[in-house]
């Protein structure tokens, strides 16, 4: 049985792969060029007239950033449109009926758009390497970073699949709530300085933990404390993998 359950994940999980690749053109390139803008007119434009921030150039003090907002996009958005594509096409239907546990249903989705965003977050680093040299305080707390954040909105978009009845409904959240929220998270600047009332305003936006943790790994500079930053990463995926886990193993919305 367990054999069974190991072949249905990695069908799903291969699946889900071929899927992003095989349209490279529409999920890879357009972060790329995105970040690369990003690069040239805050970076390289603006940058330069900013100056430091919190001991480094502009340019290096946004990378993390900029990397981590990919990751969020991405991650987000291929498990979110793969998911409701298969439930408008009742595919869902044969995965529902099929002897697989719902947890190798959710993972399946998952490991996709892991996959997908870790893809996007190493070609924006490399793009990165054109503009600034590479500096990395703490490769773990990095790559655990990453790999947390890319689960979490995997699972926010495996979410907003099942809830979606159609396709303007999946992308309602990413421009209405993902995006300003991953503007306001501190992309492009310290959450140190803005004034005290805004800080503590910041900090209800979850978004400022997983960037603040991120950047924390490449530059040794953070917000927030970073065992904070962890915990909310892991609060959040617990509570979002239950919610996806109650809601696909009751058919919520998903049976007609």
């Amino acid at each position: 049985m367990f054999n069974l359950y190991i072949t249905a994940l990695k069908s799903l999980a291969v699946k889900e792969t071929n899927r992003y690749l095989r349209i490279w053109v529409q999920t890879l390139v357009p972060p790329v060029i995105t970040t690369s803008l990003y690069f040239v007119i805050f970076g390289n434009l603006i940058g330069g007239r900013i100056g430091q921030m919190d001991g480094f150039s502009y340019m290096e003090f946004i990378v993390p950033g900029l990397i981590m907002m990919s990751v969020i996009t991405s991650s987000y958005s291929n498990v979110a449109s793969s998911f409701f594509s298969q439930k408008f096409q009742k595919n869902i239907e044969e995965l529902l009926i099929a002897p697989v546990p719902t947890h190798v249903i959710i993972w399946g989705f998952v490991i996709g758009g892991l996959g997908r965003s870790i893809l996007v977050g190493t070609l924006v680093t490399l793009i990165s390497l054109f503009f600034v040299p590479l500096h990395v305080f703490s490769w773990f707390i990095v790559i655990v970073t990453l790999l947390m954040t890319a689960i979490l909105f995997s699972l926010a978009g495996l979410l907003n699949g099942i809830f979606a009845q159609s396709f303007d409904d999946v992308s309602i959240v990413p421009t209405f709530v993902l995006q300003p929220l991953t503007y306001l998270g501190g992309v492009f600047y310290a959450i140190s300085m803005l004034p005290p009332v805004w800080q503590a305003i910041s900090k209800i936006n979850p978004i400022v933990y997983m960037i603040s943790g991120f950047r924390y790994g490449f530059l040794g500079t953070i917000d927030v404390p970073i065992g904070l930053s962890m915990g909310i990463l892991v609060l959040f995926i617990v509570v979002l993998y239950s919610v996806c886990w109650y809601l696909i193993d009751r058919g919520r919305g998903l049976r007609s």
